[in-house]
């Protein structure tokens, strides 16, 4: 009894209808005609009041649909005495609302399985060693928190024990479960193996993995589907056809109940319902496969690109470059420069800080504090470690500021970090990034798959980033860019649609100024995530692959839901234009149609082969 009151108060007019055929029906059972006819104009009245009210708000947004035709022929089949037909076709509108929102939890099942499994409890363990239980959201940065057996880890943290196992798969997609050690990070939603670990909070839950995740998935719910424009690109010629070819069986015949014959049949259920549910189709079948899409208009822009962008460090390659070679001026040694460098670096955000200070806590130095320590974006650093001005950066930039670095030779997917000490150039770090293992694979299925123009944009030196563009297959190289930059080089891009795939705050405002921005989200930064159309969830290039063949899919699966309601449409209405087809017939023929689309478009659900 609670469902069906629920039902109602959901689904109030698609409820009104159906008790108001029912009583239509019983009333013309009982010989009570004009009762029978009362009661289907009542509710037929109040449904072209509410049709013509959501057609006129649309038309104020310049946006012509097709309820214009439903609304004929309801009118159409009152004038001619077909109340029932009128009230089927009625119900087949508001009955369209109950049948997509079915459809589309379906659809989005992936998706709202997120919010469902949201972590909620924390066991923070405190200095007498007492485990008191809180909510996720009171979890502090820098508590201890003991995860048991089974359970979610609740916020961001790192692992204190020597080992542990979790499964990642609802952040990632990937079902294999993932062994972390010591000191590695350990995201929220992911699932603890079979013992109890503790990790030290670094995020509070709001700042977490997957409360940025759940975002993304409100963002993507939420988001307006294009495919009403889809839909309506059919609106006009199909609403005119159906119409010249019911007045031309009026015409011919001199019947007017022929035009409503034609006319229930021409109804646009399949275009306004099938074309939705393939669209979220496809956003579950890509947040199954680890890409959380920002809406249907993402997926019918994906479908179409033309040309690739990629930013190197993060993206093309792993994104955690260790320190290889350290080359001294002669200034000071290695381990010296090693230091002084580290410790500036402590105070930088670039990838390639975490390699350095990695390399020195590894060698036993330790980072001493620095004063007065600035980062330059895309430059470098500059800080004050024990009296020296220590700078570490580009060649470009430690040269600006009066050393003379000498250029060293690197290896695929090396790249250096230079050094200047008091002005003077003390060195070279060497650090080795090495490009993905899939991202060759990729970008040769993208080049082979209709994209015809596929580019590297970094911020990076000239000479690592050719020499990563020559191991992934990438002719066309510009480096050394600022955010601006790279801006200015995807404005002019052709062909389009363009994507751009990074992973860096300084990627997001190339990722909001392309086509399509695919953020790497499984370690990239919240800005990118936030200013891209799609996050993908895995540390992996290759669902880049995976979404341009899903959204290619989803969009064919929804033409194809268009072409074959249309066909079946206009077939029966040709039949119809005979007059061998009643019009309550009709309108029960034309709900077959609906139901036959409708499955078809949920083939997104299991994607491409």
């Amino acid at each position: 009894m609670r469902t069906l009151i629920q039902f109602v108060k959901t689904y109030f007019l698609l409820a009104l209808t159906a008790c108001a055929m029912a009583a239509t029906l019983l009333l013309s059972l009982a010989g009570l005609d004009t009762a029978s006819r009362t009661v289907a104009t009542s509710m037929i009245a109040v449904a072209c009041l509410w049709i013509g009210v959501d057609m006129f708000r649309s038309l104020l947004r310049k946006h012509y649909g097709l309820d214009i035709l439903a609304l004929v022929a309801i009118i159409a089949c009152v004038l001619v005495g077909e109340y029932l037909a009128s009230l089927i076709i009625v119900l087949m509108l508001t009955g369209g609302e109950a049948l997509e929102a079915y459809a589309g939890h379906r659809a989005t099942g992936e998706l709202a399985s997120l919010l469902e499994r949201k972590p909620t409890l924390a066991h923070r363990v405190d200095e007498a060693g007492q485990i008191i239980d809180l909510a996720a959201g009171e979890v502090q940065v820098g508590d201890t928190l003991l995860v048991r057996p089974g359970e979610q880890v609740p916020v961001d943290g790192q692992l204190l024990d020597q080992q542990a196992t979790f499964d990642e798969s609802s952040l990632t997609g990937e079902f294999l479960p993932v062994t972390r050690s010591r000191g590695e990070q350990v995201y929220s939603g992911s699932v603890n193996g079979s013992r109890a670990v503790r990790l030290q909070a670094v995020r509070t839950a709001d700042d977490s993995q997957y409360q940025q995740i759940i975002a993304l998935v409100r963002q993507a719910r939420e988001s307006k589907a294009p495919v009403a424009r889809l839909a309506d690109r059919f609106a006009i010629p199909f609403t005119l056809f159906s119409l010249l070819l019911a007045g031309g069986a009026w015409l011919l015949s001199g019947d007017p109940l022929r035009f409503a014959q034609v006319l229930v049949l021409a109804t646009p259920c399949p275009l306004l319902i099938a074309v939705p549910v393939a669209f979220l189709g496809g956003m579950s079948k890509a947040a199954k496969s680890g890409i959380i899409v920002k809406g249907g208009a993402v997926i019918e822009r994906l479908a179409a690109v033309r040309g690739a962008a990629f930013d190197k460090t993060g993206t093309l390659t792993s994104g955690r470059p260790d320190l290889v070679r350290i080359i001294p001026s002669g200034v000071i040694n290695e381990d010296r420069l090693l230091q002084l460098v580290a410790s500036a670096e402590q105070y930088s955000s670039h990838v390639m800080a975490a390699g350095i200070s990695k390399a020195a806590t590894g060698r036993g130095l330790e980072l001493l504090a620095a004063q007065d320590a600035r980062e330059i974006a895309t430059n470098g650093v500059i800080a004050t470690v024990q009296g020296h001005r220590v700078a570490v950066g580009k060649p470009a930039f430690i040269a600006s500021l009066g050393a003379r670095p000498a250029r060293v030779d690197l290896e695929s997917g090396q790249t250096a970090a230079y050094a200047s000490i008091d002005g003077e150039f003390a060195g070279a770090l060497v650090l080795a990034d090495t490009p993905r293992p899939e991202a060759r694979d990729t970008l040769a299925w993208l080049s082979s798959h209709g994209i015809e123009r596929q580019v590297m944009l970094t911020g990076d030196v000239a000479d690592s980033a050719r020499l990563v563009a020559g191991v992934v297959g990438i002719e066309e190289v510009h480096a050394e860019l600022l955010p601006g930059g790279k801006v200015q080089l995807l404005d002019a891009f052709t062909p389009r649609p363009l994507m751009m795939v990074g992973d860096g705050v300084n990627d997001a405002p190339a990722l909001a100024t392309a086509d399509v921005g695919i953020a790497m989200g499984s370690r990239g930064s919240t800005a990118a995530g936030q200013a891209a159309d799609a996050v993908i969830l895995r540390d992996s290039l290759a669902p880049v692959a995976e979404a341009v063949a899903i959204s290619r899919f989803t969009y064919r699966v929804a033409l194809s839901a268009i072409w074959i309601g249309v066909a079946l449409s206009v077939g029966l209405m040709l039949v119809a234009t005979t007059g061998v087809i009643p019009a309550v017939l009709g309108a029960l023929l034309q709900e077959v149609v609906d139901l036959v689309v409708i499955i078809y478009a949920l083939r997104t659900l299991r994607g491409p082969r």
